[in-house]
């Protein structure tokens, strides 16, 4: 069931628990995160990149191929269909394309250019009941072939990002895309308390959820945190799963070279994964 990701996310933000926002690759990507959710009665959002919807040809075969099988496995669960970390222009694409929901990364951009293409898309969402993520102060990593630097999200321009209408909103709080290295210091919690105290109660994105201990997850959800984006973990369990099948030589025996096959460890991991993220952040159960 194809949803905005409006209501979801305020519904995580009121009863304190997280929406989980995982990115999808391919067909096995959307299948395995569905059934996931299906099985754990879940909201999920599938988040798609730029890459990742060229690698699939583009975004219009993502939402008719993740609407294709929504309804085939007969999903009851709420699921929304993300643009991940957008321009203007993708924005606009998906908005056209069948997502329920984008978010519009204009973070790289003077502020107030960032306000204003935010505010064209607050009005083109709201046209077709879609909801709107926001950013402000650059996640740092790489996400896309786009660099960030990891800024503290500015408290007053969040606001401001805020009073716009957005759905929810993405704030540098010291997170990373990728693997983080290891003198990282973790996250600051008083910049996502400020962010928070002056954003109106608006449900907060955690994005770079790969490799933040469970912990510091636990503490960002407390402090409003209602969605947490994980990438890069999924990947990296599917290709250790894929890996050993075949160093095990698995593909060798049979028909073990076949791709169902040979891919079957890999979307098994994400699998596990996926319900390990859902009991973490508490949205077991949750789906309505």
């Amino acid at each position: 069931m194809l949803i905005s990701a409006q209501q979801m996310l305020n519904k995580a933000k009121k009863d304190h628990y997280a929406v989980p926002h995982i990115n999808i690759n391919n067909l096995e990507w959307v299948k395995t995160a569905l059934l996931t959710a299906q099985e754990q009665n879940s909201p999920i959002i599938l988040g798609v990149s730029k890459g990742a919807a060229t690698y699939m040809s583009s975004f219009k075969t993502v939402a008719v191929m993740v609407r294709a099988i929504d309804e085939s496995l007969n999903i009851t669960v709420p699921v929304a269909l993300h643009l991940d970390h957008g321009t203007y222009d993708s924005a606009k694409a998906c908005i056209e394309a069948g997502f329920t929901s984008v978010m519009f990364d204009g973070s790289s951009l003077p502020f107030e250019e960032n306000l204003t293409k935010t505010k064209e898309l607050v009005a083109l969402c709201k046209e077709r009941n879609l909801s709107l993520e926001g950013e402000v102060g650059s996640i740092g990593g790489v996400e896309d072939s786009v660099v960030g630097h990891g800024e503290f999200a500015d408290p007053n321009e969040c606001e401001k990002m805020a009073a716009l209408g957005i759905d929810c909103l993405a704030a540098g709080i010291g997170n990373i895309h990728g693997k983080y290295p290891s003198n990282w210091t973790g996250l600051n919690f008083d910049v996502l308390a400020a962010v928070q105290q002056k954003t109106n109660n608006i449900p907060l994105v955690l994005h770079g959820g790969t490799g933040i201990p469970d912990a510091m997850v636990k503490k960002a959800i407390s402090l409003g945190v209602a969605k947490v984006n994980v990438n890069t973990e999924c990947q990296l369990v599917f290709a250790a799963a894929v890996r050993k099948y075949i160093e095990d030589k698995k593909d060798l025996e049979g028909k073990g070279f076949d791709p169902r096959k040979l891919l079957a460890p890999g979307t098994e991991a994400i699998h596990d994964l996926i319900i390990k993220k859902m009991t973490l952040y508490g949205s077991v159960g949750q789906a309505e």
